[in-house]
């Protein structure tokens, strides 16, 4: 790594420090509890993987250049400076120990928002050339092909087929002014192709019209994951241009938790401008269908469920009763995770971290604390509503011999949909 590379990623460290990240670190009394609050520092008790400990050069960088004890510390040589070998270890603890499932942020007593922080230190980390291999690969494919996981329009067109021929259902393509754009993540596609099949039958039997782009099918944000709004801005402008080419009314962000902040409440920032459509998650659109008397099932589930909430999509964005309203039509023998909802402990893969190959050891040691969290429930069955929560959660399972399917929430409701007129159900919905 040169010098130059380095002295750009420290610079990038400067830009990043706004007004938020300085008041954080003037703010940070050194508690600790942010340490408790992370499954990283919970399973390993090693101390480097304390969130705010994680934040060392970016909080350097802020001392040196914005405070005057800081900067007559590095006038007088007093100072410690950041080196290529200290950002090579802060890899690992910015990117690998961290999902940015923002806990930390919850639990802190001076309302420190630290995934905020890491997300503007992984600015850095990106510009000065310290991401993992992993996730440069998956931002360039993403932006190059439109896919991190290198997915094309043929792929995408060969599982349509597949899920017409499993349904009988028509899937359109690029079919403008209708109700609803769906977005897919290559995880789903690759790994869950079902959840195609379900969005099918559940729209046709609710009424609705909807498309997917072959322009911006991809719900995974890159971008957000490496620390690159530069590519974080283009994956999201692809998909409004998408939109608005074809006059939908809402984009519904998929089985994805950190898709669904990505577009949802990020992107309107990255492009500059307020969208002129909606963004809901699949399950918003799934609770609404509902509760309007357009999902009606039979049978309930025999197996005891237990739901797992994505980080992103309970704590960050509030998705918290949509999918408990859903479960009660499929199941009366649900039990919760202590620590559910808002404070549900993180599969250990988000924020790009499952993409990390060399990550995988301290994942798996790290999901101790997820074990320990479903087996308290004893339930046999487990229900995600993230694709990446559920690719994670299965190598967990398997990894610790733990007996236990993990289902797709959009798919188990599928598996219950009953058909019925379009006369009853409006009839039913109005009682």
């Amino acid at each position: 790594m040169s010098n130059a590379t380095l002295e750009k990623g420290i610079n990038s460290f400067v830009k990043m420090i706004d007004a938020p990240i300085a008041s954080f670190f003037s703010s940070c009394v050194s508690c600790g509890m942010c340490a408790d609050a992370c499954l990283f520092y919970q399973e390993t008790g090693d101390v480097k993987y304390t969130p705010i400990a994680k934040l060392e050069p970016l909080r350097r960088a802020w001392e040196q250049e914005y405070t005057l004890f800081g900067r007559l510390k590095k006038l007088l040589g007093l100072s410690k400076k950041i080196t290529n070998e200290e950002l090579k270890q802060h890899t690992e603890l910015v990117y690998n120990s961290c999902t940015m499932c923002a806990r930390c942020s919850m639990v802190c007593p001076v309302g420190n928002d630290i995934a905020y922080m890491i997300r503007k230190m992984r600015e850095g980390m990106a510009a000065g050339g310290f991401a993992p291999a992993g996730l440069i690969g998956a931002s360039n494919r993403a932006v190059e092909i439109g896919s991190p996981m290198g997915l094309t329009l043929h792929a995408l067109s060969a599982q349509i087929k597949h899920a017409e021929k499993a349904t009988g259902i028509t899937i359109n393509l690029d079919k403008s002014d209708v109700e609803y754009m769906v977005l897919l993540s290559s995880m789903e596609l690759i790994n869950f192709p079902e959840y195609l099949e379900a969005i099918a039958k559940i729209f046709k039997q609710a009424g609705k019209t909807w498309t997917i782009s072959s322009t911006a099918f991809e719900a995974t944000n890159s971008g957000i994951q490496i620390g690159s709004s530069d590519i974080a801005r283009i994956l999201v402008k692809r998909i409004v241009d998408s939109a608005e080419k074809l006059k939908v009314k809402t984009v519904i962000s998929p089985e994805c938790g950190h898709a669904f902040t990505a577009i949802r409440y990020e992107g309107p920032n990255l492009i500059g401008r307020k969208y002129n459509f909606e963004v809901k998650h699949i399950l918003e659109v799934l609770d609404s269908f509902n509760e309007a008397g357009l999902l009606p099932t039979e049978g309930l589930e025999k197996e005891k469920l237990t739901f797992h909430d994505p980080c992103s999509l309970a704590r960050k964005g509030g998705v918290i009763d949509e999918p408990r309203r859903l479960l009660k039509k499929v199941s009366d023998n649900f039990t919760e995770m202590t620590d559910h909802g808002a404070r549900n402990w993180c599969c250990g893969g988000g924020g790009g971290a499952s993409a990390i190959e060399e990550g995988e050891p301290l994942r798996l040691k790290a999901f101790k604390t997820k074990q320990k969290q479903i087996e308290e429930t004893e339930a046999t069955t487990l229900v995600t509503a993230c694709a990446n929560c559920r690719i994670v959660l299965e190598e967990g399972v398997e990894h610790y011999n733990m007996d236990m399917p993990i289902v797709g929430l959009t798919e188990l409701l599928a598996e219950h949909l009953v058909d019925k007129p379009k006369q009853k159900l409006k009839k039913e919905a109005k009682q």
